[in-house]
């Protein structure tokens, strides 16, 4: 098929699919059409109280399930007879063309890759980051306070997650702005491709980013370092295979970004939303950074959903769910189940929670890079609130129009006057 009918095929598949969200959600009102529409993207979470009132696992009209209780999502999550992926291999990706390797792959594959990024993630090395990501705070924070009123998300929890990143991959200084650029690119596609510009642009960006990583490659074959690429191109093929190198590193840079990204944004909205919790905050930032992250996590999770596809029949909620079928996880919803957790609805640092929130996922496909995404979104609330105790919102937040990735697009923020702070610093000391 030539390049013009590929691109024909292309949109006639995406405009169907945009006609058959629209008439089912706006003229049927059916809920996880309405998630994929402008009603979903601000504010999903009076939708998942609407499925969750159907019941703890619901047909969808696609044949498929899903569910926003937290019990049954834990457990879908957990279940190995569930998978990302049919046995056959044959979905296509979530992610509708971005390869996120490991993360769409059943045991054994992905134990096999998982285990040669663990040690990357270890308690050890993720904690050698520290001083590391403080400086990279402060830099942020000086520049921020120099200008007064800036943008929160490019100009402080964006430049974060990716200096990070690239760090732990080993990516030179020098080229760590292109890595960014093109990875940015190609995660924007992880809530699906919007148009034939965008799957144009994810093209260009993908050769790019590949272009970039093949020379690192070539990098850390002659100059081996303590890094990510450095432990990958040593490693031997029963480890991990030539072409699946680039899919690994693609991941790790792509989910390395965008769960830290949305993490610090939605902790920021939802504290300055709430004014009496961010003075709370800045009284005692070293004590409650911590639990706000936790917080924010559970009421306002950078990632949504997730799935689960049936690799054999069996019944879940006492409701048939046949081999092939998918079993959507909205963690998102599950995290404000009113079974789990009192005034779910209610965002409060103070909470103490009765169960674990499901914002990284559960099972064998917990999130690898939690410990570094709790530890950059921590260290930045805390030393935010230590040094602009009088931030607030100054101008309207534009929120990103995806379904799948939650956080803001932008952020409007006033770092406040100097003797705000000095206030605040003092009612601290005493």
């Amino acid at each position: 098929m030539s390049d013009i009918g590929r691109a024909i095929g292309f949109a006639a598949r995406l405009y169907r699919e945009r006609a058959v969200v629209g008439y089912a959600g706006y003229l049927r009102r059916e809920p996880m059409a309405r998630l994929q529409l402008r009603a979903g993207h601000t504010d999903p979470y009076p939708i998942y109280e609407q499925i969750r009132g159907r019941g703890t696992l619901v047909p969808t009209l696609m044949g498929n399930w899903v569910t926003a209780s937290h019990r049954v999502c834990n457990s879908v999550l957990r279940n190995r007879r569930l998978g990302v992926r049919p046995e056959d291999g044959g979905a296509p990706s979530p992610a509708d063309g971005v390869d996120l390797s490991f993360l769409e792959m059943n045991p054994p594959d992905h134990t096999r890759l998982r285990r040669l990024a663990l040690p990357a993630f270890s308690p050890k090395v993720v904690a050698s980051y520290r001083d590391r990501i403080e400086r990279t705070v402060g830099g942020l924070l000086d520049r921020a306070a120099s200008a007064g009123r800036f943008d929160l998300m490019p100009g402080f929890a964006a430049p974060l997650p990716i200096a990070v990143i690239t760090d732990l991959l080993g990516v030179p200084d020098a080229d760590s702005a292109e890595f960014a650029r093109y990875g940015a690119a190609v995660g924007s596609a992880l809530d699906g491709i919007k148009s034939l510009r965008h799957a144009r642009a994810l093209m260009a960006n993908g050769l790019r980013l590949r272009r970039l990583f093949e020379e690192l490659f070539e990098l850390r074959r002659r100059e081996p370092a303590d890094d990510i690429i450095s432990r990958l191109v040593a490693a031997g093929e029963d480890q991990i295979r030539p072409e699946e190198m680039l899919p690994v590193c693609g991941l790790l840079l792509v989910a390395g970004f965008e769960t830290t990204v949305n993490l610090i944004g939605n902790s920021v909205l939802a504290l300055l939303s709430h004014p009496a919790q961010w003075r709370d905050l800045c009284a005692d930032p070293a004590g409650l950074a911590p639990r706000a992250v936790e917080e924010t996590l559970r009421f306002d999770p950078p990632v949504q959903f997730t799935a689960r596809i049936a690799l054999e029949d069996m019944r879940i909620e006492d409701q048939p769910v046949r081999k092939g079928q998918t079993v959507m996880a909205l963690v998102g919803g599950a995290n404000r189940d009113p079974e789990v957790y009192d005034e779910p609805s209610r965002f409060g640092i103070h909470r103490q929670p009765a169960a674990e929130h499901l914002a990284f996922s559960s099972g064998i496909h917990y999130c690898l890079g939690q410990p570094l995404a709790r530890l950059e979104a921590t260290i930045a609330l805390r030393m935010l609130a230590e040094r602009m105790p009088g931030l607030s919102l100054a101008g309207p937040m534009r929120r990103r129009q995806t379904t799948l990735i939650r956080g803001p697009l932008r952020l409007p923020v006033a770092a406040g006057p100097a003797r705000a702070a000095r206030l605040v610093a003092g009612r601290a000391v005493a």
